[in-house]
């Protein structure tokens, strides 16, 4: 399995169509075995389910995440966890323990100047 997560500064950064990297992991036998980058080199929201798809991403941990990219990944066959906040390795070792606090309805759909899609909880 591999998960990604929306990253900036250690952190799940919270929207996920305006993220600039993500932090890949690569899961065995319920334990990270690697980690790395991948670069979306500014794809927008259409793009980024692809590009994760493309590096084999099967399950996906982010902030806020609005209707259309929920339905971009769910075609492209990633899991997604949205709503999620705090340390991205953190977060990946929550969900390999089922412990990952999480969203299922998180919702962004207010985009404006300044908005951060953080705190849909």
């Amino acid at each position: 399995m591999r998960v990604a997560v929306t990253y900036e500064d250690g952190k799940v950064f919270q929207h996920f169509g305006h993220t600039k990297m993500f932090k890949a992991y690569d899961v065995e036998e319920g334990k990270v075995v690697r980690s790395f980058m991948i670069d979306p080199e500014d794809n927008g929201h259409g793009a980024l389910a692809e590009v994760l798809k493309n590096h084999g991403v099967t399950t996906l941990i982010c902030g806020g995440i609005g209707a259309g990219a929920q339905s971009a990944l769910t075609d492209a066959g990633i899991d997604f966890f949205g709503g999620v906040t705090g340390e991205s390795d953190k977060a990946v070792e929550d969900l390999l323990g089922d412990q990952l606090n999480y969203n299922p309805n998180v919702k962004c759909d207010h985009h404006g100047e300044g908005h951060t899609c953080s705190g849909h909880h």
